[in-house]
């Protein structure tokens, strides 16, 4: 059961989210169809205990107290734990190893690891690091991560063949960068391990910004046969994951 003043705090914050040049409690009220009386209320209450702040022609701001609250949320937040759940869900639908892993620096790492009943044999594994242009995890960081950023991390990177299908020219390489942009996933062909498919996709977090990506990896072969199921799971894991770290999704 929802307590009423609660889920208007809550409404008030999320209004006050989209706009940072502040609101007044006027346009507060009529924006969320309060009544205008309580929202003076409310909203001076959020005012006098630093959750909103106001600027002289007393539009209100989302405060400096939320900075805090942010903060510390931030500090003891663990991504690998908050995605767990969902990602043994992917694993026992597609029956295949999944992965997930963070931006390091240049590098992919692996935060977590969900083993199938019919695991692969693999060199990823949790706590360690392989470069982002040929796996699909880092495809996938390369292919949504910011524009600056992405720039930034691709001057520096050195394309050297680690199998036979390794991708080492760089325009070979931002040509499917914008495919994988475009449809929404990455894929790892064989080029980071022989024999080994993966398939991997964003997740993205409250500043709309890549936080990690997801994969599910297996034999070529086995991966094929079953490719347009794992996508379709793979997406809406990821979306999953997405909606639970603060991502909103907007058309």
């Amino acid at each position: 059961m929802s307590v009423k003043s609660a889920e208007r705090v809550l409404r008030v914050f999320d209004l006050l989210a989209h706009h940072p040049k502040g609101l007044t409690i006027k346009e507060i009220s009529n924006m969320l169809s309060f009544p205008q009386s309580s929202t003076s209320g409310l909203i001076e209450t959020l005012y006098t205990n630093s959750y909103l702040t106001a600027d002289d022609t007393r539009r209100y701001k989302l405060g400096p107290k939320l900075i805090q609250l942010g903060s510390a949320a931030k500090d003891s937040f663990d991504l690998s734990v908050q995605g767990s759940l969902f990602l043994k869900e992917l694993m026992e639908e597609v029956q295949e190893t999944v992965f997930m892993a963070i931006l390091d620096q240049s590098e992919l790492a692996y935060i977590a690891k969900i083993n199938s009943n019919r695991s692969i044999r693999t060199t990823a594994e949790p706590g360690k690091s392989k470069p982002l242009y040929c796996t699909g995890l880092g495809k996938a960081f390369l292919s949504f991560l910011p524009e600056n950023r992405k720039s930034e991390i691709l001057s520096s990177l050195r394309l050297e063949p680690i199998t036979e299908k390794t991708i080492t020219k760089k325009e070979d390489l931002l040509q499917q960068l914008e495919c994988f942009a475009n449809q929404g996933y990455s894929i790892d062909d064989e080029e980071n391990e022989e024999g080994l498919y993966c398939l991997a996709a964003p997740v993205f977090g409250v500043e709309n910004t890549i936080q990690a990506a997801i994969s599910v990896a297996g034999p070529k072969e086995r991966m094929l046969k079953q490719k347009e199921m794992i996508v379709e799971k793979l997406l809406d894991t990821a979306s999953k994951i997405s909606c639970s770290i603060g991502y909103r999704y907007t058309n």
